[in-house]
């Protein structure tokens, strides 16, 4: 395992510009049989042991990458390889033992090597299902939309810079009723071990498994989903794999404020919201770079350190700091986010920005190569399809938006190992 990374990093935002972004490696598509898909489904099916198994791999792939429309088994079939692959696809990715950790691990590797991760972004994925088959459909809560949905939702753990990102792990939450009933589970395929997680302990299990199994250098964590990320243990977690963290904090955590010299101190709990509009004076304007709209942007923030309420006193646990970013000065803050990162409060805030990056990427690269768009039932055939397409999200950014479409034009050409019949 990498060493462990230092306490403040390098500013994500710095030496960026938008006349100076382009897409992380080529925009032009290599030549069929020597092209960087085939180059990235060799190092990613090597944990395969059968050479038919890492042939529809690549098939697939192929097909994600190229399949307009809804990624079904069907549809990706037609596209690559005829009407006689839809069994043998269906069977790879559903009904098949491969296991898909180590594909995970080395994908993981591979975007570290290639496109230098500034931050390990947790976020949300929502996959709406309105029957009752998919496995894990549930309804829950989800903030970025105000209102309960129903459907199938995930964790995924995502390697991102101010120009990239890519997803190298996932976690499916699984509601309650999925783990005690046991038809569903049987239905689902549900493994004996997998049970019902807050989604803090799922947080926490995707990232450990990363750790575990992949040969990465540690980044600070960016937790962009809501959850207690107050509580002195899931901090204590992180802590002890290593990992700084940079969590989405709301409006009514509370928080003491641990700076003698600042309005709050010794006045026991307050609110986050609270406390960062008692420091607001000292709020500093800081430059980022958009990489949802493509321009730089301005807003205010500052830092301020506090600690978590019943949290220990004294040992070896890094100070807490509460970030506040407002877009209107005359506003309560927009954004709150809590840290254990000891940096200026606009390295700070640049650095959440790559959630940006994660949301621009999830929105125009993982939803067109079929993030969402599994139709099976299985709990193995979801984490199976969601590894191929975090593959081609990967393959498709370092080939670049030309090289994308390309794909797409000439996928019936091609005629090499991804032509199999059932």
């Amino acid at each position: 395992m990498a060493s462990e990374l230092s306490s403040v990093p390098a500013d994500p935002g710095a030496g960026h510009s938008p006349d100076r972004r382009r897409p992380v490696g080529s925009v032009r598509y290599p030549p069929l049989g020597e092209d960087i898909v085939g180059e990235l489904c060799s190092l990613m099916f090597a944990s395969l042991p059968r050479r038919d198994q890492r042939l529809r791999g690549e098939q697939y792939v192929r097909g994600l990458l190229s399949t307009p429309g809804r990624k079904s088994v069907r549809n990706i079939a037609a596209q690559v390889g005829g009407g006689s692959a839809v069994q043998s696809l269906h069977h790879f990715v559903a009904g098949s033992t491969w296991d898909w950790r180590p594909m995970r691990a080395a994908l993981a590797a591979h975007v570290e090597r290639t496109t230098a991760p500034a931050a390990w972004v947790v976020a949300a994925l929502t996959i709406p299902k309105s029957g009752r088959h998919s496995v894990g459909v549930g309804r829950r809560f989800v903030p970025q939309l105000g209102q309960v949905l129903r459907g199938q939702h995930a964790l995924g753990l995502w390697f991102a810079s101010p120009l990239t990102s890519a997803p190298v792990d996932w976690r499916l939450l699984l509601p309650e009723e999925w783990t005690r009933d046991e038809d569903l589970r049987r239905r689902g395929e549900i493994p004996e071990g997998a049970s019902a997680e807050t989604v803090e302990q799922s947080a926490l299990a995707v990232v450990s498994q990363t750790l575990r199994q992949a040969d990465v250098t540690r980044r600070p964590v960016v937790l962009d989903v809501p959850g207690n990320w107050t509580d002195p243990a899931v901090l204590g977690r992180f802590a002890r794999y290593g990992l700084p963290v940079v969590a989405r904090a709301t409006p009514g955590s509370r928080l003491l404020v641990a700076d003698p010299s600042m309005p709050g101190y010794g006045a026991g709990p307050l609110s986050a919201e609270q406390i960062l509009m008692s420091v607001r004076g000292l709020r500093r304007t800081v430059e980022w770079d958009d990489p949802e709209r493509g321009t730089w942007r301005t807003s205010s923030a500052v830092s301020i350190r506090v600690a978590t309420p019943g949290s220990p006193a004294g040992g070896d646990r890094r100070p807490l700091y509460l970030l506040g970013e407002w877009e209107d000065q005359w506003q309560p803050p927009a954004r709150m986010w809590l840290t254990d990162l000891a940096a200026p409060a606009c390295r700070l805030l640049r650095l959440t920005k790559v959630t940006r990056r994660v949301s621009r990427d999830l929105a125009t690269v993982g939803d067109r190569v079929g993030l969402r768009d599994f139709e099976g039932r299985s709990f193995r055939g979801w984490h199976r399809h969601t590894t191929l397409a975090s593959v081609a999200h990967t393959a498709s950014l370092l080939t670049g938006p030309t090289a994308l479409t390309a794909l797409a034009e000439e996928s019936t050409a091609f005629a090499g190992p991804a032509r199999l019949s059932a």
